[in-house]
């Protein structure tokens, strides 16, 4: 495992129930200002082994990026459930939400 990866992951975990944060703000933590993309690569090589919390990621326009049939209503569900609130379509308030 890379020195960023762990970074990212350092910070995924990070992100506390109930609370959202996006690819980008991730990837700039971790000390990889363009590095949004490997966030999201991150996301889906490790979330199952390594327990992360991918639901708790979403774009910084506060919507979801999953597609209907890739997960959306499942990461909806998830977020729900620790008290965000989200939207019929998919977006959340960063404002209130987002660390």
């Amino acid at each position: 495992m890379t020195d960023s990866t762990r970074r990212i992951m350092e910070q995924l975990l990070a992100i506390p129930q109930g609370r959202v944060s996006c690819y980008r703000d991730i990837a700039a933590k971790a000390g990889l200002p363009n590095g949004a993309r490997q966030v999201v690569r991150v996301l889906h090589a490790l979330s199952e082994k390594h327990n992360l919390p991918w639901y708790r990621v979403i774009r910084s326009n506060g919507s979801i990026a999953l597609e209907e049939e890739a997960g959306k209503e499942l990461q909806m569900s998830l977020l729900r459930a620790e008290g965000v609130e989200v939207s019929s379509s998919g977006r959340i308030d960063m404002e209130r939400f987002g660390i």
